[in-house]
Formats: C-alpha cells, structure tokens, sequence
C-alpha cells in the first residue's frame, strides 16, 4: 500500500462535517416512500397478500435505511447537532425496535474493541480460533457449530435479537441507569404506539403487515453486520499487536453492492471508510471513497463473492485467515 493508514485516516476526517441539508433531505427521500408502502401494503391485503409480502421487502430495506440515520446519530454524525442527533435517534428507535442509548454505548464498545482477539464479545458476531474451537467439548462443539449456521445466525438469531434480545439490557456497560432507561422507555414507547395500532387493525391484520417487514429488515441488518467483518482476509490480532486503524481498515469490508442497494443500506457496505473514521455521516461515504482511489481496493466483496463468507466460522492465527469447519473435527 503506497498510502499509509494514517494517511488514510486524515484523508477521511475531511469528510466528517455533517450537512443539515442532506441529512434532512434523507429524512424525507426516507419517510416518504416509508409511508407510501406502508399505505400500499395496508390496501393490497385485501386484495393479495402476495402483493402485500412483496411489498413488505422495499419496505424493510426502508426499515434499514431508518437504521443507518439512527446509527449515525449515535455516532454524532448524521447532524452538527448533538440534541438533534439525539432526539432524531430516540423517534427512529420506535421503528427500528432498537434502544437507542444502550444500542449507541454497545456500538461504541464495538468500534473501540472491532478485530481484537483478547476483546471479543461486545457488538460482534461470536468467532472462536481453531485452537479454541478444538478445546471445546463435543457439546460445546455441536452449539458453536450451530449458532454459526447462516440459517441460525441470520434468520432465526437476527429476529430473536431485534425483537426479544433488545427488551432486555443484558450486557451492561455504564452508565448504567441512561442503559437501563434507553430499553425501558422504547420498550414502553413499544406497547403504546403498536398496542394502538393493533387496536385499529387486530392482532391478525397488523402480524401479516409489520411481521414480514420487521423479520425480513432484522435479517437483513444481521447479514450487512456479518459481512463487514466476517470475510476470508480480514483482520485480528491479539491485544499486544492490534492497532485501532489497522483494525478498523483491515478488519472491515468495502461491500460494494449494486447502487439501489446502497442506497436502501444508506452506504453501509463502505464499512472500511466507517470504521476508519466514524464521524463521517452516511451521506458522505461515497464522495470520500471517489477521492481516494486506494480506498476503492481494500477488502472488496461484490454481492456474489460476500456469498462465500456464510461458511467461514473459525480464525486461523497461524495464516491470518478466516476459514471454514475442518471436516476431521
């Protein structure tokens, strides 16, 4: 690399001023459609609920893109403004069913941890070494082997963790009561706002509306969160030898998806420039990428290629690599 990591690092923090023009005009390209599908969705069921199971798919990736701008928030980089970005946060957290306090602490915890062997476990998918993973007793084995299944940890754990995992602070981090207060308010915030909209549309109707948006959207959020880190040649090291940059570039993929699935995960797949400089708002990603032309390289997946990361389960330290279940074991 002719371009050295801190290099890269300060080309990136000159794109980390947020823009209250874009950010509110991401807000309405956001909501608007957001609403007009939810209205689309809500006719249709009378007429085809086929109709309505299609629709309920733009409709997620919508869900998605409210996720980013409340990610963005968290990291104080969607607006100048640390109130806005706050109260922006705490509203899109209705519709994301994501606590936005404790979810902002968790993930800073993540940033500040990403790639680091003696550090695992706090906003990551679980990954053993092999030398851990031949440690472990059969049964032990058999459940890593298991969570570790595409099936499992997309589909099946993605919902479980937006829907049930989420109501409760389990892992706790101080400040321990704004953790606290983050859940139980949106938890409260939860029965009122969709306890009334069952009341409209009863219990049936409003399962075959949000059911599919909520668990199609939570698969989809769990899928982008493992590619961005589970990939062949990504980075760990142990904590005598891991480095925060190092970590963030080479840790991250630049998931360079097709462009309408860009703009539904609201340039998320860019995680490389992301984790290298947090303070850059979503709306900015593509624009730093397109100037340094050293970024566009790094840990590329095509959609097809981020395919072949669903097998990958253990680190190989003696290779630096992210490989697959041995077959003798």
């Amino acid at each position: 690399m002719h371009v050295t990591t801190k290099q890269l690092a300060k080309h990136c923090a000159l794109y980390s001023t947020p823009d209250a023009m874009r950010a509110g005009s991401q807000l309405i390209t956001t909501t608007l459609p957001f609403l007009a599908l939810c209205a689309a969705m809500y006719f249709s069921i009378d007429y085809s609920y086929w109709l309505t199971l299609a629709l309920s798919v733009p409709t997620a990736g919508l869900v998605m893109r409210f996720f980013i701008i409340q990610h963005d928030c968290g990291h104080g980089s969607f607006f100048g403004s640390r109130r806005a970005n706050d109260i922006t946060g705490r509203l899109l957290s209705i519709l994301t069913i994501t606590p936005y306090a404790y979810w902002r602490r968790c993930h800073a915890l993540h940033h500040a941890s990403s790639s680091n062997l003696d550090r695992r476990g706090i906003g990551d998918v679980d990954t053993l070494t092999i030398e851990e993973y031949k440690a472990l007793r059969p049964l032990r084995r058999l459940g890593y082997r298991i969570y570790r299944n595409p099936v499992f940890l997309i589909i099946i754990g993605g919902s479980l963790h937006f829907l049930l995992l989420q109501r409760f602070p389990l892992f706790m981090r101080q400040p321990a009561w704004e953790m606290w207060s983050s859940v139980i308010l949106l938890d409260l915030t939860i029965i009122v706002v969709y306890g009334f909209l069952v009341s409209l549309l009863g219990w049936a109707q409003f399962s075959m509306l949000f059911g599919p948006v909520i668990v199609i959207s939570a698969c989809i959020g769990s899928w982008l969160f493992y590619v961005q880190h589970q990939f062949e040649d990504t980075y760990w090291a142990r904590n005598n030898q891991w480095d925060r940059q190092t970590a963030a570039l080479l840790g991250s993929s630049y998931y360079a998806l097709p462009r309408v699935l860009q703009w539904f995960t609201g340039n998320i797949g860019l995680h490389h420039i992301h984790h290298l400089c947090s303070r850059i708002p979503n709306y900015r990603l593509q624009e730093c990428l397109d100037a340094e032309p050293v970024l566009n390289t790094i840990n590329r997946l095509t959609l097809a290629q981020s395919l072949k990361s669903a097998r990958l389960a253990l680190w190989d330290e003696s290779r630096k690599k992210l490989v697959g279940f041995p077959a003798t074991f």
